[in-house]
């Protein structure tokens, strides 16, 4: 608990026990702050943000429960409990209907005042906790706009402009889709294409990332539940199914989701409608969904992660999207939007590339497909001098593997025809880990290889370090 939650206003005309409480709480490692009166309590309210008041409902120049409104209004996170001699279920009952926290009534037990002050102060945490996850919700989602609106998708390539033509074909009817492809070439971007060509694209689109959620917590985010479902659901939650109502709901890593849940889901889409956790009331479920995987869908079928039944009610259409290694016509554009894009972002004139760094982008292999490429665009950007991207400004995977490829065939022409490509791929590797003194990674970049390419090529010419 941080020093601002331990900080305490008493507000209470009794000398005595102003000097009681700040003595008691200030053993237990409190903070505490006086007041004798309601305008000097306050001043100190609005100067030392405490996280809990002790407010006595009789004061000389203010009614307290008038007070306790004031303080909820100014301050709605502050918790509040109610001291008074006059001990009527009245009081109790209006103190907690206009905010209060708890009531207790003088005299009282230290050990139940003390109890009362670490709940309010946990509940004040938590709630603080509540705010902070979400401004941090807010600004990653603007982020993801961002992130999106840089990832526009190019249809610059033959097999992406049949894409393009399913997409437009298929958008407006309410058919289930499955969108396939590695990660990194823009499932993502292409489902909110879907969307945006749809009967629904006036409503956002509601997305959830089975992978990004522990698997006991998939079911409530995508149900939803009802105060009391569980321990910690302490309000009502509409959930995803709900959210995305009249709208186009955005199941991503879909082979992440427990087979269980995948189930009760198929009974979503067969039956249209659901029933959230903790709760007997079914309610209508009116949705489309578009699903995404990046793994094969045989392999997820068969390693059971993805239920046959789940899959076929799913795969109405289903987009396999390429890597990017297999449309390098969509390269050009990609990188014109990119490099424009982060230039804006920065407030600098839109760089040029260079002929020999445009050759670089296009040899490179892309192992991290569209991802991949606007990070070495945006790393190539901030680091770019006098309007231009060289070579130099390209990200060491990038740059560095057509120059090994040069160093590999001039050394193939200096050796006997007879010396095996085994033996020159062994020593490559060998003549890498000494330049960068056994460093494996620095080794990968130097080779132009992952590092789980490194790791199985050096197991497989018994290279150990």
């Amino acid at each position: 608990m941080t020093a601002e939650n331990r900080r305490i206003l008493i507000i209470d005309d009794e000398r005595p026990i102003l000097l009681t409480l700040e003595a008691l709480l200030g053993r237990h490692g409190y903070q505490p702050e006086v007041a004798a009166n309601a305008s000097t309590g306050m001043r100190l309210l609005q100067s030392k943000s405490p996280a809990l008041v002790l407010l006595d409902l009789q004061l000389p120049d203010a009614d307290g429960l008038q007070m306790l409104e004031q303080i909820k209004a100014d301050c709605p996170d502050t918790q509040v409990i109610i001291l008074s001699a006059h001990d009527s279920l009245n009081n109790a009952i209006e103190s907690i209907k206009r905010g209060a926290f708890h009531f207790i009534s003088k005299p009282y037990a230290p050990e139940e005042l003390l109890s009362l002050v670490e709940k309010a102060l946990e509940k004040q945490s938590l709630l603080r906790e509540t705010i902070e996850l979400r401004e941090t919700t807010q600004r990653l989602k603007k982020r993801l706009a961002q992130a999106e609106t840089r990832l526009a998708p190019v249809f610059k390539s033959k097999v992406m402009q049949q894409i393009d033509e399913l997409i437009s074909a298929m958008a407006p009817s309410e058919a289930n889709v499955l969108i396939t492809g590695e990660s990194g070439v823009g499932k993502e971007v292409i489902a909110n294409v879907i969307h945006s060509r749809s009967r629904r694209a006036e409503k956002a689109m509601v997305k959830l990332n089975c992978a990004a959620f522990p698997q006991a917590m998939i079911e409530s985010e995508l149900f939803g539940y009802v105060k009391g479902a569980f321990t910690g659901a302490m309000n009502d939650f509409r959930g995803m199914i709900a959210e995305a109502e009249g709208s186009t709901l955005f199941l991503d890593e879909i082979s992440e989701m427990p087979a269980e849940l995948q189930t009760r889901f198929l009974r979503v889409l067969q039956e249209r409608e659901f029933r959230p956790l903790g709760s007997t009331k079914t309610l209508k479920a009116d949705f489309r969904v578009v699903a995404a995987t990046n793994r094969p869908v045989h392999q997820a079928l068969a390693e059971n992660r993805l239920r046959s039944d789940l899959y076929y009610r799913l795969n109405t259409f289903q987009i396999e999207l390429p890597p990017l290694r297999e449309r390098k016509e969509d390269i050009p554009p990609m990188v014109a939007s990119f490099v424009k894009t982060f230039a804006l972002q920065l407030g600098k004139p839109e760089p040029a590339i260079s002929p020999e760094a445009f050759q670089k982008l296009l040899e490179y292999g892309w192992p991290g497909n569209v991802r991949e490429l606007q990070n070495a665009i945006e790393y190539a950007v901030v680091l770019a001098r006098q309007d231009q991207i060289t070579v130099k400004e390209l990200p060491a995977e990038v740059r560095l593997p057509v120059v090994l490829q040069k160093t590999e065939r001039a050394a193939q022409q200096a050796q006997s025809p007879a010396r095996s490509l085994n033996d020159m791929e062994r020593n490559a590797i060998l003549d890498a880990l000494a330049q960068c003194h056994g460093n494996k990674k620095k080794a990968a970049e130097l080779l132009g290889i992952q590092r789980p390419t490194l790791y199985n090529k050096m197991k497989r010419y018994a290279i150990q370090l």
